[in-house]
């Protein structure tokens, strides 16, 4: 065991340990398996060989034809679309999924809002024979209807969280109460790169595949580095795996696309490193959505997926620095984005997924013609068809 290594817990002022002091050595458990494992050749051969042979890596990267005229651009979409599963939630379950077991944990809890992350654990249980349970807002429940059959398909217990507003941060809530609970024989697989340490350097790291894969092949097919990486922020797990390899090169320019909702001169929307200030939640201090009290506001936006009140400490420390830029997409240019991918290019992309192309779309003529832009496609939005018509419906209305 490598118990000389220590992680540092913060990016910058943000990061750090807030939780209950029965959570702390669970917690220092959790953060030794994640330096064990790093250096156990038996863990990194299985992972990387389930990586490839179950979840389907690398995922291609796509050159986008039809938009890339229409935009003057060379487009590029990495597809992590095509992972098993439907969304990049794969990486992250599968590596903390063989943790947990590393651990010898017997059952894995987790959160989901949109219900990719949700899936992708109830998947992994399933592969690995442990029990899951997943907590999800009721709100959620009922917008995101195939994804619970599928984790129940997977043999996933799902709670509906009622409380609050019955989205993803409520269904953290009460997966933290359960694992204050029975943190002796379960393991909490947190979705995103927030929340406590380890976490947001243990999502980061299981996610660093997308952005590994995407230099190789970026540098294979284009000859060169990207101009412009693009990814969506909720939580912050796919876009952080994307930029994680790209920090360092300084001619990348690098565009996180925030949830708008309604519009950024509305209450209603999810935009928390453009609205959001300093606060401790979810076991971290990062940067959150909140009233004139201190009180958690409830944000807004059409993908489930994104409808999170925080982000992750990395990157409110990446907007500090200056390092990546993060802009607002609204409900309406994330639906027309949704629309106009799949007409043009045969792929229907997640909502959440949408919002970063819709902010490519949108910043297209700010670029010089014929920038490389690299866009990081989440997931499949074969689980948003009933919100898209329904939102349409609506504004037909």
């Amino acid at each position: 065991m490598n118990e000389g290594m220590k992680l540092s817990t913060r990016f910058g002022e943000y990061g750090g340990v807030y939780a209950p002091e029965s959570l702390l050595p669970v917690l220092q458990q959790v953060e030794q398996g994640f330096i064990d494992i790093q250096n156990d050749a038996d863990f990194q051969q299985r992972f990387h060989a389930l990586l490839h042979d179950f979840a389907g890596r690398a995922t291609p990267l796509t050159y986008a034809q039809r938009l890339s005229q229409e935009l003057g651009l060379n487009i590029y979409l990495k597809r992590e679309d095509l992972l098993h599963g439907g969304a990049h939630k794969t990486n992250n379950c599968l590596g903390q999924g063989l943790l947990a077991q590393y651990l010898g944990k017997t059952r894995i809890i987790a959160e989901t809002g949109a219900g990719q992350h949700g899936v992708a654990i109830a998947m992994i249980g399933a592969l690995l024979g442990i029990a899951v349970t997943v907590y999800m807002g009721a709100v959620d429940v009922a917008r995101q209807q195939p994804n619970v059959l599928r984790m129940k398909l997977f043999g996933a217990q799902v709670v509906p969280v009622e409380s609050g507003s019955a989205t993803l941060k409520d269904a953290i809530n009460e997966a933290m109460r359960d694992w204050i609970t029975h943190a002796e024989d379960t393991y909490y697989c947190f979705g995103t790169a927030a929340g406590p340490h380890p976490f947001p350097l243990m999502v980061r790291y299981f996610q660093s595949v997308i952005g590994c894969e995407a230099r190789e092949q970026m540098l294979a097919q284009a000859g060169q580095l990207p101009d412009v990486i693009c990814a969506c922020v909720g939580g912050g797990s796919n876009a952080i795996g994307l930029f994680s390899a790209f920090l360092d090169d300084d001619k990348v320019a690098i565009y996180g696309a925030e949830p708008a909702g309604l519009g950024m001169d509305t209450s209603k929307h999810a935009a928390t490193l453009q609205k959001g200030t300093s606060a401790v939640f979810h076991g971290m201090h990062s940067l959150f959505l909140q009233d004139a009290d201190g009180q958690i506001t409830e944000p807004h936006s059409v993908s489930a997926g994104l409808d999170y009140p925080g982000i992750g400490p990395e990157h409110a420390y990446l907007r500090d620095t200056g390092r990546v830029t993060y802009l607002g997409v609204t409900d309406a240019e994330a639906l027309d984005a949704f629309e106009y991918l799949t007409k043009m290019e045969g792929i229907i992309p997640a909502l959440e997924s949408a919002h970063a192309v819709a902010l490519m779309m949108r910043m297209a003529k700010d670029f010089p013609a014929g920038s490389n832009v690299l866009i990081n496609l989440s997931g499949r939005g074969d689980k948003d068809l009933e919100s898209y018509l329904r939102e349409r419906e609506e504004s037909m209305a």
